[in-house]
């Protein structure tokens, strides 16, 4: 069962904590992991790209000349795909690249991503963050305080907003709650902070 030290906001260790085996504790599936990444990329991508098809090209209406007997191939509008200024073929149009994979394999790749930080012993847990009003020199000094790198990922039980507007402007430091917890962020950051309540309703739902 894996371990993890339990820390306070001045950077103290208070104790340790036991993890949930069947969520921090498994053996990281690499494929399932990589599914689900692409899946969150894909979902992210904007498809906005646009090109006009040879109906939409401005002009063309007239054919440019008689059909036979010219020595000429036959054409039937200057804006046909082969001509300059023409439309385009199978071009990129509006669409969504999201797609779905099965609610089995998304589980075990979050667990996957959990368990991949807990092996690299890069999890620490708070016991609680809690700001009076959004201060970004004391989110930095709690960070100061923790064994952290560079990006860290801050997962708290409930949405905080002083919390998150206190790290809204460090570099590399993202807020999130624990139902929002997913494959792409976990993965993305060095370090990952988790409070105590945070820890148990992750277990919770996963478990």
């Amino acid at each position: 069962m894996p371990k993890v030290a339990v820390y306070n906001q001045e950077g103290s260790k208070v104790g340790e904590l036991d993890l949930n085996d069947s969520i921090f504790g498994i053996e990281p599936n690499n494929h399932v992991l990589f599914e689900a990444i692409v899946m969150q990329q894909a979902s992210l991508r904007q498809g906005t790209s646009k090109v006009k098809t040879r109906s939409e090209v401005r002009g063309g209406g007239r054919k440019p000349w008689r059909q036979k007997g010219t020595g000429r191939a036959r054409q039937g509008s200057i804006r046909s795909p082969q001509w300059r200024g023409g439309g385009t073929v199978f071009g990129p149009v509006p669409r969504s690249y999201s797609y779905k994979l099965p609610k089995k394999v998304r589980r075990l790749a979050i667990k996957s991503a959990l368990s991949a930080k807990a092996l690299e012993e890069s999890i620490l847990v708070v016991e609680a963050l809690a700001f009076d009003a959004p201060k970004t020199k004391e989110f930095a000094k709690v960070l100061k305080n923790l064994p952290v790198g560079k990006k860290a990922l801050v997962v708290t039980d409930v949405p905080e907003d002083n919390v998150a507007l206190s790290a809204r402007n460090i570099p590399g430091v993202t807020v999130i709650d624990a139902n929002s917890i997913n494959v792409l962020d976990v993965v993305g950051h060095e370090t990952l902070i988790l409070t105590k309540a945070a820890v148990e309703k992750v277990e919770e739902v996963l478990g």
